[in-house]
């Protein structure tokens, strides 16, 4: 083993996936990419929003399953888990996660490409609920969001292997517990409201209330310090002081940590390091940005040098089915 190639949010971009393994020296031998000395680590999201869902889990899982990689989860895997279960007895709600428009406009593309292959489906959600919220794998650690150390620990004295259960994922969808605290950090990262009437209207049509905040400041004084998206905050609100209340709320990972490797916040642009010990993987795939991957091999600090990817191309639906898995 000469190290780990972490590859960030796929969403659905399975032809370019394809290309980025073959691009890192990987082929397929029995329907599975192998490399002779290396393994793949997925920082999760997996599916939604792209043009090739079933080629990119089935990529993913066989090689996770054939020894050749492992995953983390996504928000966007626990989302559909939470979508596709019913609501516990006595609720009030029909699902974990309701229906709403945005909730449905979210994982459209999924259930669409699916549709045909309900029992795949089925299939590919219970191989969801075993993929864990976390790694620390030869002296790497690896989530999809954010790293906190003490929720993180909370996890594992419940489920040491990291990965949650049917209980676990039900407690999850209520803002009151531990679960969801766990879950809602290490998948979707710290968040800080706007002021009331104040909003982000992204240009992937959403409209947020929050935007998304970093981790790795160490004495962060403004929202500017923090700020972690590609949207900019409304207004001079990047001066805005943060409070106690919201700097207490805010995790953190100095530069003493073990490599971190990160997804879920669709920067922007040619892949950077943000510290020294942190990378963020996730760079818009679906947007047309890139897919991308970092290939590690035992260092200790970071080089953004060891950056690989492939920019997506806007053409992906109109690839030539030679970059399918035969699904049979």
């Amino acid at each position: 083993m000469e190290g780990y190639d972490l590859i960030g949010d796929v969403h659905g971009c399975g032809a370019t996936l394809a290309s980025l393994l073959e691009k890192l020296g990987y082929h397929q031998r029995n329907g599975v990419y192998r490399h002779p000395r290396r393994k793949v680590i997925f920082l999760g999201d997996l599916i939604d929003r792209g043009p090739r869902i079933r080629l990119a889990v089935t990529i993913a899982r066989r090689m996770v399953e054939q020894g050749e990689a492992y995953i983390v989860m996504g928000n966007h895997e626990y989302n559909a888990l939470a979508y596709t279960h019913p609501g516990p007895a006595g609720s009030h709600k029909r699902w974990l996660r309701e229906h709403t428009p945005r909730h449905n406009r979210i994982i459209q593309d999924t259930l669409e490409q699916y549709r045909d292959y309900t029992n795949e489906w089925d299939d590919t959600l219970a191989w969801f609920k075993t993929i864990p919220l976390c790694l620390e794998v030869d002296g790497i650690r690896v989530v999809h969001a954010c790293w906190d150390e003490a929720l993180i620990e909370e996890l594992k004295q419940r489920h040491p292997d990291g990965c949650m259960d049917t209980q676990f994922l039900i407690e999850s969808t209520d803002p009151s517990t531990q679960a969801f605290r766990i879950l809602d950090r290490l998948t979707r990262g710290p968040h800080v409201s706007l002021p009331a009437g104040i909003a982000i209207h992204s240009g992937d049509g959403f409209t947020r209330k929050s935007f998304r905040a970093h981790f790795w400041a160490q004495a962060p004084k403004q929202w500017g310090d923090v700020v972690f998206q590609p949207d900019n905050l409304p207004g001079d609100l990047e001066t805005r002081e943060l409070t106690d209340e919201e700097r207490q709320k805010l995790s953190y990972y100095g530069p003493e940590q073990p490599p971190l490797f990160i997804g879920h916040y669709w920067c922007e642009g040619i892949p950077a390091l943000p510290t020294n010990n942190i990378a963020c993987l996730d760079y818009s795939a679906v947007k047309y940005g890139r897919l991308v991957a970092y290939r590690w091999s035992g260092e200790t600090v970071l080089n953004a040098d060891h950056f690989v990817w492939i920019k997506v191309p806007k053409e992906e639906r109109a690839l030539p089915k030679p970059w399918e898995i035969d699904f049979d």
